[in-house]
């Protein structure tokens, strides 16, 4: 995003969207944090254009630290959820954890599959009795879920990010039993780590 910003500035949220092949709305909460973190200016009407935490970096730099650091250095801590839960379970889950996404674990703490708020939704709506449905029928299945292995690079997960059109990825570990869960890397993660370079950067680091 901020390498489009950079060759097109100004250029509109709408017009982001377009070059990226997505929504606005999916763009909304990206651009804010990064105007936040002053990698990004926006000026009404105008447009968005490259804040001076981006304009203080080097960029050659910045991209071969995305080069050089591995997911297994900036992964959080998913929330798994057990196969067997029910669909109201998992709604109540996604609200008392704070989270987007949802790791489905099967008897062996494997990685089984993953569910988001628009899978549960799309069961629910005008579906009385979906609440009692386990949430292994609703959930995407392992393996047609994109992931990261811990030693993927986050220039790796940025891209996968972006083609992918989604706002985390589970990092998993292949194994003759299943995928183990190591963690996920999510946008936000992404964002705090161009934070930190930035910040590092300022500092003369």
């Amino acid at each position: 995003m901020l390498e489009l910003v950079k060759k097109h500035a100004p250029i509109t949220g709408e017009q982001l969207a377009e070059y990226m092949g997505v929504s606005r709305p999916t763009l909304r909460s990206d651009l804010s944090l990064l105007v936040m973190l002053n990698l990004l200016d926006a000026k009404p009407k105008v447009g968005y254009f490259l804040g001076e935490a981006y304009r203080s970096t080097d960029d050659t730099a910045a991209r071969q630290r995305f080069d050089n650091i591995k997911v297994h250095e900036i992964q959080g801590v998913p929330v798994n959820i057990p196969e067997t839960l029910s669909v109201q379970d998992a709604v109540i889950t996604l609200f008392t954890e704070n989270a987007n996404t949802l790791l489905i674990v099967n008897e062996n703490k494997n990685l089984a599959g993953i569910v988001t708020p628009k899978d549960l939704l799309k069961i629910t709506l005008g579906n009385p009795g979906a609440g009692a449905i386990p949430v292994s029928m609703v959930m995407t299945r392992f393996p047609n879920i994109v992931t990261l292995v811990p030693e993927e690079s986050v220039s790796d997960a940025i891209r996968k990010m972006m083609l992918h059109q989604v706002d985390c990825l589970p990092v998993i570990i292949p194994g003759e039993g299943g995928p183990e869960i190591s963690g996920w890397v999510s946008k936000s993660n992404i964002i705090r780590l161009m934070s930190d370079i930035a910040t590092a950067a300022e500092l003369g680091d």
